[in-house]
């Protein structure tokens, strides 16, 4: 009896030890990072507070930059996914067509991400903003879309183009759905 005891007293203790945190990466540009807002109400950290309410261990890492392109995203992409990242959103497009590359080449660029994650075993979810669509992109590489338009006015910090906090929870809102998703779907990891 006393062995049994024993037993279940470690098994209760190396328990939550042994369970590890989700890790999600937001990869992106100015609209990850949260330009013009606090750290802490762009929608990386909105998301990961939204997620723990709802009883998810996780962890949202901000790899956003802002006026980064989906090129300069693949030179830092080693120091930007850790290891241990369970899925990642994707976010870029903007800045690249800013800088004229075509929607051909920003799809090819895109496309180079989710792929370099997928063989890492990373789930990815591909964001699209700003009227950038990547649906078909997406789904030709096994991962999970959302497009998303932000309403004027209102949600939009004082510059008219990003979002404010507010802007950012009409994100989240949209996000959690398919976040949620994508944390059921992770091997041992569908805590609710």
């Amino acid at each position: 009896m006393r062995l049994l005891a024993a037993v279940l007293a470690t098994v209760l203790i190396a328990s939550p030890a042994l369970a590890r945190p989700i890790h999600i990466v937001a990869l992106g540009d100015s609209l990850t990072s949260g330009w013009l807002v606090p750290r802490n109400q762009a929608y990386p950290a909105q998301l990961q507070r939204a997620l723990r309410k709802r009883g998810y261990d996780i962890v949202v890492k901000n790899a956003g930059v802002p006026g980064d392109t989906a090129r300069r995203a693949l030179w830092r992409f080693d120091m930007a996914i850790d290891p241990g990242t369970d899925f990642c959103i994707v976010e870029f497009g903007i800045n690249d067509r800013r800088a004229h590359a075509s929607l051909k080449t920003v799809k090819a660029r895109v496309a180079e991400i989710v792929r370099s994650l997928r063989a890492r075993r990373i789930e990815v979810l591909v964001l699209g903003l700003g009227g950038l669509k990547f649906d078909k992109l997406a789904a030709a590489h096994g991962a999970l879309s959302l497009d998303f338009t932000l309403p004027p006015h209102k949600y939009r910090a004082r510059d008219g183009a990003h979002f404010n906090a507010r802007g950012y929870a009409l994100l989240v809102k949209r996000l959690l759905p398919s976040v949620a998703m994508l944390i059921r779907q992770l091997p041992g990891k569908s805590q609710h």
